[in-house]
């Protein structure tokens, strides 16, 4: 049976990537130059941090984040009642045989920085950073 590069699960193909970051691209310029026509995606300020796009091509998930963090859910109605006229700017704009299936998710990746920088700045971990290498090396030749 031969095999297929997607299947060995190594991450994305970079074909995926290439089509993600083209969609991602395409669809922040849409949001910010206003040409998806919703009066509550119009008031907002939205970025789209990172575009995931399935093996075959047909399903695209974006995570988006209203400019602040606030209005999350706000901004996640809006696009899904625009995700038509998205997709639509999308097929335009990125060559591709079909355009995705577009789905949409909170980014949660500046939260998890801060929970990053939080965990970092605690004194014990601050403490065991500090801590000198020869004690590192101490403890591995005892082990």
């Amino acid at each position: 049976m031969a095999h297929n590069r997607t299947s060995t699960g190594k991450g994305p193909s970079q074909r995926q990537l290439r089509v993600g970051e083209a969609i991602r691209r395409a669809m922040s310029e849409a949001l910010s130059r206003g040409e998806i026509h919703n009066d509550d995606l119009a008031r907002m300020s939205i970025t789209v941090g990172e575009v995931k796009v399935s093996a075959d091509l047909r399903v695209a998930t974006a995570y988006v984040l209203p400019l602040g963090g606030g209005e999350a859910a706000e901004a996640l109605k809006a696009l899904n009642r625009s995700r038509g006229e998205i997709r639509h700017v999308i097929a335009r704009d990125v060559s591709l045989k079909f355009a995705p299936e577009l789905r949409f998710m909170i980014d949660e990746t500046f939260d998890r920085m801060d929970n990053m920088r939080r965990l970092f700045a605690d004194e014990r971990v601050q403490r065991d950073i500090a801590a000198t290498p020869a004690d590192s090396q101490d403890d591995e030749d005892l082990a």
